[in-house]
């Protein structure tokens, strides 16, 4: 077992590590990627405010967000990219995040409107209607069918982080409300009245297929139910909204 006194030592370390490992994420070309890493440099940036060269690939990786957004969007299509895949949720939090922290008005403007646009998508007729993620056999294509199966577990996660962050950005009840929606897919508000969280084992499905529950419990699928657990339960002990 660790003891404290290892903890500076610990810390420096891992800021070196990731001090070392930052600069490679401007050589990748997938939106995604940049995402996952601003939300990181984001959490990094609250130990390590004064880290001038992250706050500069900050700025450029949700500069190139915002970029694409612009590139693409429409009335009827508000996304980054042509086609919506994986882990859709993980753009717009991002780029809400960066929009609230450097800040930037136009970033936080289209994190919330993307999110929005993608939160009508993913349930649903009408306001009490459940969660559907994107199915990942064909996700959708701009223009073509939308995939409804398989589900996963890390679209329900991904979409109930970034409505908590809208929610503590804007203070906008509703999306406390929709990360909720997000969650309660897990315990079986779905399209197969199914859970997908297993208490007996404390395990989590591997997703939906159209007629059954995958039941091989993987670890990405339980730690994206025990995160979104996490997440929710701090929001409704100690989150305060800003707006």
């Amino acid at each position: 077992m660790l003891s404290r006194s290892n903890t500076p030592a610990l810390h420096s370390m891992a800021g070196q590590m990731f001090q070392q490992a930052l600069p490679g994420i401007l050589n990748t070309t997938s939106p995604r990627a940049w995402a996952f890493a601003l939300i990181g440099i984001h959490e990094y940036l609250q130990r390590l405010a004064g880290d001038r060269r992250a706050s500069q690939i900050r700025e450029e990786l949700a500069g190139r967000l915002l970029t694409l957004y612009h590139s693409h969007r429409s009335d009827e299509w508000r996304w980054y990219e042509d086609r919506l895949t994986y882990c859709n949720a993980a753009l717009p939090h991002a780029l809400l995040m960066c929009g609230q922290s450097i800040p930037n008005t136009a970033m936080t403007e289209a994190g919330l409107e993307s999110l929005n646009w993608l939160a009508d998508l993913q349930h649903t007729d009408g306001d009490e209607g459940h969660f559907v993620p994107i199915g990942s056999n064909g996700f959708y294509q701009r223009g073509g069918e939308r995939a409804r199966f398989d589900q996963q577990p890390v679209e329900a996660q991904t979409m109930a982080s970034a409505c908590l962050e809208a929610y503590r950005s804007t203070g906008d009840k509703r999306w406390h409300k929709e990360a909720r929606r997000a969650f309660e897919w897990f315990l079986g508000r779905n399209d197969l009245n199914l859970p997908v969280y297993d208490p007996t084992t404390g395990g989590c499905r591997d997703g939906l297929h159209p007629d059954r529950p995958n039941e091989n419990q993987g670890a990405e699928s339980t730690l994206a139910f025990l995160q979104t657990l996490l997440e929710l339960r701090l929001a409704e002990n100690t989150l305060q909204p800003t707006g």
